[in-house]
């Protein structure tokens, strides 16, 4: 390989990917991006600025100047988290933030991204992809688990519905829709644990080394 190692994950709200992504960054020794935490950052601001969510041009201004802490709480919040859903929609907003997410995984020493598009418009580039998935079900428990470690309050129905309403406007926005590349490794951790969703994702992503 010429360039660094890229590593692109994708797949729908509470699959696993994020937690495949970074035990991924940490086997093969890479800098991983959470992109998600991009637009909770947007969201975040635009929470805080009480700005309007079905406005794309308020969404917009709170994507300038985006500092991200990973360690702010707010930033996992379910509010945050909703907010982010709906304003990922926005053309204009994806467009702002594309280039810092194109010039994460560009970077001479390779990267892990996990996200909705890192295999189809991010890192098209990648040299393996994998699309995480599970179950609407499995992932509404995951969900409602999340919630649960951190002291809210939610109903199992409820977190359901939402999950299933993100994947419907994750998949039917014009921009960027989540879909898995053509060339993308499926991994389905409906029925595997941590260790074993972990496992499996390291041994695809080796044996796609190994063939290339």
């Amino acid at each position: 390989m010429e360039k660094g190692l890229i590593i692109a994950v994708d797949g729908p709200a509470a699959s696993g990917k994020g937690t495949i992504a970074r035990a991924l960054a940490r086997h093969f020794g890479l800098p991983h991006m959470d992109t998600g935490l991009l637009y909770r950052a947007v969201a975040l601001n635009l929470w805080r600025w009480g700005g309007d969510p079905g406005n794309e041009f308020e969404a917009l201004r709170a994507s300038h100047e985006l500092g991200v802490d990973p360690d702010d709480p707010e930033l996992r919040s379910e509010t945050v988290s909703q907010i982010a859903s709906a304003i990922s929609v926005y053309p204009s907003v994806r467009a702002a933030l594309l280039e810092r997410q194109q010039e994460f995984a560009g970077q001479p020493g390779g990267a892990v991204l996990d996200g909705r598009d890192i295999g189809t418009v991010i890192a098209p580039q990648a040299h393996v992809k994998l699309f995480v998935t599970a179950s609407p079900e499995v992932r509404a428990k995951r969900r409602l688990q999340e919630l649960e470690a951190r002291g809210m309050t939610a109903g199992y129905q409820d977190v359901l519905i939402d999950i299933k309403a993100r994947d419907e406007r994750d998949s039917s926005r014009e921009v960027a829709p989540l879909r898995q590349a053509s060339d993308a490794l499926l991994l389905d951790t409906s029925d595997l644990g941590l260790e074993e969703a972990v496992a499996a994702a390291i041994k695809l992503v080796e044996e796609k080394l190994a063939r290339a």
